[in-house]
């Protein structure tokens, strides 16, 4: 059972799948965990880190995979995302749940075929991959899928070098 997160302070996007060991896969949930833009950090990370924790009780996934932080222009907007990785590792590792981290073009490489694709084609592998009848939606929920197929794909344990894998 693999756990994935697309990490964000705003809007989180998560699903589940499960792998049996002909690597047939099932979507069984996706979503997104919303924080009210008005809450203090504080407060969002509590709540993501709780929306978090509670799809780990429900699910007991093996992996949560998330994706890793990538370097954008906004040092502010990362910091912030670094905080919402962090309430999200923290859930793993107080469940001991192990934690695999995959560079954004490593997640669209492993769904799509290329690191550039748009957030439309991963949505579109997305529900090609699983033989959905439409895309996940929100796109957030889709990108929490892709980093979950990411790690069925990989068809490796992570490592220290790419990605970074946390055991409890």
């Amino acid at each position: 059972m693999l756990l994935g997160i697309d990490p964000g302070t705003a809007v989180t996007g998560f699903g589940v799948v499960s792998v049996d060991p002909r690597r047939n896969m099932v979507l069984l949930q996706c979503g997104v965990i919303r924080t009210s833009p008005r809450a203090a950090l504080a407060i969002r990370l509590k709540d993501i880190h709780e929306g978090v924790a509670a799809l780990i009780d429900e699910f007991s996934p093996d992996t949560l995979s998330i994706e890793s932080t990538f370097y954008g222009k906004n040092v502010r907007s990362a910091l912030a995302l670094g905080q919402a990785r962090g309430a999200i590792i923290l859930a793993a590792a107080q469940r001991g749940v192990e934690v695999a981290e995959y560079a954004p073009r490593e997640i669209k490489k492993a769904v799509v075929g290329t690191g550039g694709a748009t957030k439309e084609q991963v949505a579109y592998m997305v529900r090609r991959h699983l033989r959905l009848r439409t895309d996940p939606a929100p796109s957030d929920a889709a990108d929490g899928v892709a980093a979950a197929l990411c790690h069925a794909f990989t068809g490796r344990r992570p490592t220290l070098a790419n990605p970074t894998v946390i055991t409890p």
